[in-house]
């Protein structure tokens, strides 16, 4: 049977996408892209008439002018043809570039195979075993109401705000952001300069840690490759890395 491979809504691979997030079972830092209107591309996979897969390309924001594969999506049974289907998807789409987490099933094989100048630009955490670090005399406060924080849990956009005080005054900030799938919250935060290295970073991401299971959501994290600093916090913080998002041009043959 002949594949096709056609430009669709976003909204018309959301079985698929759920047959996805499953398989992933953790944070997907690509999934609600496709609420930006006119950021991605979206392409259908079909055999037979029958849907069997879906991609997805990014060609505003960061990737305007480069368009850039983020999703490759085929359903288990019909992985065989996944090389044939993927060089296909890619003279359709045009697509240059690739961005691609690597815990995510099948696609990071692919790039792998039709990449080239490969990096790394983010290691994804997931949650681990529960910390108990001292708070060293700081107060770890909320700052964004309890409604809008769940307002933006059901919208999967935005998230809250926290921060930390130290005799009544803040010395870092952060939050929990909701722009991925359920029931997964990003936590960030920044310690001011003088703070730093004195343990509040992890402590702090600890809290953050907890305040992202007081709102339902299960707490999941990022940083940059290179910084060595972010990714100690985040693991005495009891974050475990679990990915990468690897990043490259295509080299299609």
């Amino acid at each position: 049977m002949d594949l096709r491979i056609e430009r669709i809504p976003p909204a018309a691979t959301l079985p698929l996408r759920v047959r996805l997030r499953e398989e992933v079972n953790r944070q997907i830092v690509h999934d609600s892209i496709h609420r930006r209107e006119g950021w991605t591309q979206t392409y259908g996979i079909s055999l037979g008439g029958d849907s069997v897969g879906f991609a997805s390309v990014a060609v505003a924001g960061p990737w305007t002018h480069r368009p850039t594969v983020i999703e490759f999506y085929l359903l288990p049974s019909h992985r065989q043809r996944a090389f044939e289907a993927f060089e296909q998807f890619l003279r359709v789409s045009g697509a240059t570039h690739f961005e691609a987490q690597t815990n995510e099933p099948l696609y990071p094989t692919l790039v792998l195979a039709y990449g080239r100048e490969l990096f790394t630009e983010k290691i994804i955490f997931e949650d681990g075993p529960a910390t108990a670090l001292p708070s060293g005399g700081a107060t770890f406060r909320r700052v964004t109401p309890p409604e809008e924080i769940h307002a933006a849990i059901e919208r999967r956009q935005g998230g809250g705000e926290w921060i930390l005080e130290m005799d009544g005054s803040p010395i870092g900030k952060g939050g929990i952001l909701f722009h991925y799938n359920r029931p997964y919250g990003d936590v960030y935060m920044e310690i001011e300069k003088p703070y730093r290295r004195r343990g509040f970073g992890s402590y702090f991401v600890q809290e953050l840690r907890r305040a992202c299971f007081d709102v339902g959501a299960i707490p999941a994290a990022r940083c940059n490759a290179d910084n060595v600093a972010s990714r100690r916090t985040l693991q005495r913080a009891g974050f475990l890395p679990v990915a990468t998002m690897l990043c490259g041009a295509i080299n299609l043959p």
